[in-house]
């Protein structure tokens, strides 16, 4: 059986994706710096033995704050916050 990895990058798309946890099991393989991005971001790393790769949040506000908490873990501080805000929404509003 082939092993899945996941890299920091990979778990930054899935919480702006909306993804609040990852089933992790012995064909699941995180960097660490995977690892420690899915803690900052909030991802629960959940041990199975089933192939259920992600649990996905359901849309809405607290999916524009995970997109925003993503954005500025990548960011930092560069971009004005009332700014990131009104892209976010007109992103999501386009879905």
């Amino acid at each position: 059986m082939s092993k899945t990895f996941y890299t920091e990058h990979d778990i930054q798309d899935m919480a702006a994706q909306g993804v609040t946890r990852l089933a992790v099991n012995d064909d699941v393989v995180l960097t660490d710096l995977a690892r420690e991005q899915a803690t900052k971001l909030g991802i629960e790393l959940v041990r199975s033995e089933e192939s259920q790769p992600v649990t996905r949040h359901p849309p809405g506000q607290d999916l524009h704050e995970r997109i925003r908490s993503a954005v500025i873990a990548k960011l930092g501080d560069q971009l004005d916050p009332a700014l990131l805000d009104r892209i976010i929404t007109r992103v999501l509003s386009r879905l």
